[in-house]
């Protein structure tokens, strides 16, 4: 039954950021500029861990696939929201909309773990540094990317079930610049206070679980820290974690601010704003933090450029 009805709206249409003529321009090559950067960005750190073997170390592989999940994570969205501001008409099908909020909650859920995990390693290298190299072994660390991707796919497939029992009978304007639940809850005709608990309940999970685990392998880091006696010691542990903490507070923090705040708190109208800071500028953000902040990447960079120098001015000369 739920399926015939929600067959009763075949397509939606997205409102995007703005309705304001004057803007949407301005921010079409605003965004533009942020994806350019964030697609340069990220191929460029998947790019050096790859061809750098000083870099293929448990720290980095969780790195690599918090680059690849950024990449992914901003094409899902931006080239979509992109087009609303320069046509007329934004139309996209059911089944598109379903597909995108699909790898919308695959790339956020797959994000939150992905981070999760760094924090452990974190905890292993500075908590337990003579047996990092057994800890997080090859195994372990293909173990917890598995954990990661199963997890983002848990993700993905309990809203979409969710989506499933939805019915959409007559409104089909979305109030966003893409297809997400709450927007989905507010056109949907049988939507309830249950609706809303179990969405909740989800992106706890998604959210709480990974939290949890970043806090506890801190709160050991932290009292690592304190016990090591040179000041040296504590700066060098303190900087091999600012990084991932700058990068956690950026993604929790904002995903949070949307979504465990019921809609009489945040309106949608004021919300579509504040998920632009995790959908479009944290994925550009996170390169630019892992590589301004860290020396292996700012060396593996250096070398890279040396080497394509090189072998420019050998083909000059030839």
């Amino acid at each position: 039954m739920a399926a015939e009805n929600a067959s009763l709206v075949t397509e939606f249409i997205l409102s995007g950021l703005t309705d304001r003529p004057g803007l949407q321009l301005p921010l079409f090559f605003l965004f533009l500029g942020f994806y350019l950067v964030t697609v340069v960005g990220n191929l460029g750190m998947i790019t050096l861990i790859g061809l750098n073997s000083h870099l293929h170390i448990p720290m980095y592989f969780f790195l690599f696939n918090l680059s690849f999940i950024d990449l992914s994570f901003s094409t899902t969205v931006t080239p979509k929201m992109l087009r609303t501001f320069v046509s007329k008409r934004n139309i996209i099908s059911y089944a598109g909309c379903v597909t995108q909020f699909f790898f919308f909650c695959f790339f956020v859920f797959s994000e939150s773990f992905i981070l999760s995990a760094m924090a452990y390693d974190r905890y292993v290298a500075i908590c337990k540094p003579l047996l990092y190299t057994v800890t997080m072994s090859p195994q372990m660390c293909l173990s917890l990317l598995l954990g990661v991707y199963g997890m983002g796919t848990w993700g993905a497939v309990s809203h979409i079930g969710h989506i499933m029992f939805l019915t959409f009978c007559a409104d089909n304007l979305i109030n966003h610049y893409m297809c997400d639940i709450i927007p989905f809850l507010e056109l949907a005709c049988n939507s309830s206070y249950v609706n809303l608990l179990v969405v909740f309940f989800i992106v706890a999970v998604g959210i709480g679980l990974p939290i949890v685990t970043i806090f506890i392998s801190y709160g050991f880091i932290l009292s690592s820290i304190l016990h090591i006696s040179s000041m040296e010691g504590r700066s060098k542990a303190f900087s091999t974690c600012s990084s991932h903490i700058m990068a956690v507070s950026l993604f929790f923090g904002s995903g949070a601010f949307m979504y465990l705040k019921p809609p009489s708190v945040l309106p949608l109208g004021q919300g579509k704003v504040s998920s632009l800071f995790y959908t479009i500028v944290v994925p550009m953000l996170n390169p630019l933090i892992y590589s301004l902040r860290n020396k292996d990447v700012k060396l593996a960079l250096k070398k890279s450029l040396d080497r394509i120098t090189f072998v420019w001015k050998r083909k000059t000369r030839d």
